[in-house]
């Protein structure tokens, strides 16, 4: 093949690989898809193509594999078998996977490597244990699970940024914080599904069906000190997505509030979700005071 003509068909498969991964952020999450149309058009691609290789990973094994008739066993070789492929994708740039294709080349272009992939996967396979968590493994599977999410979304946000070893250590820290605010506050307004459907109990010492008003409290203060940490250093990220980072910590502190003025008893009966009315009022305040 003519290496102009291999180039417009690698150009092509590279534009249907981003469209593919493009619909799992519209499809899962509304949250993270409103924010999302804040970021400046260079780097919402990358953003949703990082999105779109957690969230396939994630419904592995969050009950879509299962009901599709897929044992634990099987849902863990389908990890082992996304992550080396994914590996594979970061080393050569390319996959015949359009969600890792997309990945791998958003991956590249910023500098991720599987340095962050390896401990989100690990978090990934420790949800089709159903052992309850110690503290210290609850650490390990958030830093996994939500805090590398963060820190390779800050890479992209970073790319062709002039950033000090101090400054970007700082960024790095309320990436994390961000990310871990995140997970707790899902974990908390899931903790019954998650372990009815699932098996799973993530806060150590929590009775899942029973949690008590103080255990709620001890949670929602530990997501407010994670989000408050994070909301700190968004003045200090770049133009291109400091808005969108802003609308996301603002979804969740929402969330959280809501959570938190819920009985303790009711979680087990309602997910708590943030209207979509409101969400808008949201990035509308957001647009607002960044003008």
């Amino acid at each position: 093949m003519p290496a102009l003509a291999g180039a417009r068909e690698l150009a092509l498969y590279e534009r249907a690989a981003h469209r593919g991964a493009a619909v799992v952020i519209r499809e899962y999450s509304s949250s993270f898809g409103l924010a999302s149309r804040l970021l400046a058009p260079q780097i919402r691609p990358e953003i949703e193509n990082i999105y779109a290789l957690v969230r396939v990973a994630d419904e592995i094994v969050d009950g879509t594999a299962a009901a599709a008739g897929l044992s634990i066993a099987q849902q863990r070789e389908c990890l082992d078998a996304m992550e080396a492929e994914t590996v594979r994708a970061l080393q050569r740039g390319y996959s015949s996977d359009l969600v890792v294709h997309a990945f791998a080349l958003s991956a590249r272009r910023a500098g991720i490597t599987a340095e962050l992939l390896s401990p989100f996967f690990a978090s990934m396979r420790r949800d089709l244990d159903p052992a309850p968590f110690g503290a210290e493994e609850l650490r390990d599977y958030i830093y996994g699970s939500a805090e590398v999410i963060g820190l390779m979304c800050l890479r992209v946000f970073l790319n062709g940024e002039y950033i000090n070893d101090n400054e970007r250590r700082r960024l790095e820290h309320g990436a994390r914080r961000l990310g871990a605010a995140f997970q707790k506050i899902n974990f908390l307004r899931d903790i019954s599904a998650d372990f009815t459907a699932l098996g799973r109990r993530y806060f150590p010492g929590v009775d899942p069906l029973a949690i008590t008003e103080e255990q709620k409290a001890d949670i929602v203060a530990g997501i407010r000190a994670d989000l408050f940490a994070a909301d700190a250093v968004i003045p200090r990220l770049p133009a291109s997505c400091r808005r969108a980072i802003r609308a996301a910590s603002a979804f969740f502190a929402e969330l959280t509030d809501r959570v938190d003025a819920t009985p303790a008893a009711a979680l087990a009966g309602q997910r708590v979700r943030v209207p979509g009315p409101h969400k808008v009022r949201i990035l509308a305040g957001v647009l607002l005071r960044s003008r």
